[in-house]
């Protein structure tokens, strides 16, 4: 029995992205252990994934996670973070390991120069790249994404209004540059025309009240309705920012007529059910390599600015002060 160590720690997308590994491990070796260690709290995502023997969490110390997988006797790793964690880890199983490649430096010259020298490569095929060696090659069946039977969303958890059709719009994003201000997510949800559902996290709870209350006809609503008489009062609003488990939300998602969300898990996660997916980029760019993958997408961007890409993360606020990547996006879509 040969055993593999796959290594992911963070995040959800990121996670996600690397289910097609984990899947043709799996599938193309005989005889074949695949074990995965992630950090504890993304454990959900991965906890019902069939191609999965073992999965090995961190919770707080680096030490005993060593000494857990020490006892596995691995024959090789699989490295698809390459950080100083993971390093760290590899030195002490001491067996042979196979790194991603990051390309940091091809993104900080991107970054900092606007000089494009990345691969016009989907991060998904570079995380492929990184088991070549072994014989395994990509199966074009894309990601995976299996969500726990007590997770699964009935349709009458939704208002009536929304169990026939419906579009999410995923308000949420690591950073805030990477997300839409509240103003123009109302704009968006004006020109969807379809009942929507927000998701979020709990700290998305306060952008989606906010979208909820602009678009709620009550006598009492004088702040708003100006705005609402401007944009016609089309939107149909559910909002589920923060009562839902990611899961839930994914489960959600799975259901979806088509997903608006920024450049964050659920957007990978909808591309994991072949959903349809309108993505929206603010401070950084598709070029990356984390753009949606092996499903129907359109692409929001500014491609007008010069300061753009900013950052291969993220910021708290946009370094120019204007964040005209978001403030001066244009939404060109129709949804029948």
């Amino acid at each position: 029995m040969q055993k593999i160590l796959i290594l992911r720690f963070s995040s959800i997308g990121d996670i996600v992205l690397t289910t097609p590994v984990i899947r043709a491990l799996k599938t193309q070796l005989e005889n074949v252990e695949v074990h995965y260690a992630t950090k504890a709290k993304f454990a959900q995502i991965l906890t019902e994934n069939p191609y999965i023997h073992t999965l090995h969490l961190l919770e707080e110390s680096d030490k005993e996670l060593i000494k857990k997988l020490k006892k596995e006797k691995f024959d090789c790793v699989i490295d698809l973070h390459h950080n100083l964690r993971t390093l760290r880890i590899k030195m002490a199983l001491g067996v042979k390991a196979y790194s991603f490649n990051k390309l940091n430096f091809e993104k900080w010259v991107y970054v900092n120069f606007k000089i494009n020298k990345l691969p016009n490569v989907h991060i998904v095929e570079r995380y492929m790249a990184t088991v070549a060696n072994l014989g395994v090659k990509n199966d074009a069946l894309g990601l995976d994404y299996f969500i726990p039977e007590k997770d699964e969303i009935d349709a009458n958890w939704l208002p009536e209004s929304h169990r026939k059709k419906y579009v999410v719009v995923a308000v949420g994003g690591q950073h805030t540059t990477k997300k839409l201000p509240t103003s123009r997510l109302i704009e968006l949800c004006d020109r969807i025309q379809q009942p929507i559902v927000l998701l979020g996290g709990k700290e998305d709870e306060l952008v989606g009240n906010e979208i909820e209350a602009f678009f709620e006809k009550r006598t009492n609503n004088a702040p708003y309705e100006e705005g609402l008489e401007a944009l016609g009062k089309r939107g149909v609003i559910f909002n589920g920012c923060g009562k839902f488990t990611l899961n839930q939300s994914a489960s959600i998602v799975k259901r979806a007529y088509a997903v608006f969300t920024h450049d964050t898990g659920l957007m990978h996660i909808a591309a994991a059910f072949k959903r349809q997916i309108f993505s929206i980029w603010g401070n950084t760019t598709p070029y990356f390599g984390m753009y949606p993958y092996r499903t129907k997408f359109t692409v929001f961007e500014n491609n007008k600015l010069q300061c753009r890409p900013c950052s291969k993360i993220g910021y708290n606020k946009c370094p120019k002060s204007h964040f005209k990547c978001m403030n001066d996006l244009q939404f060109d879509f129709y949804l029948p």
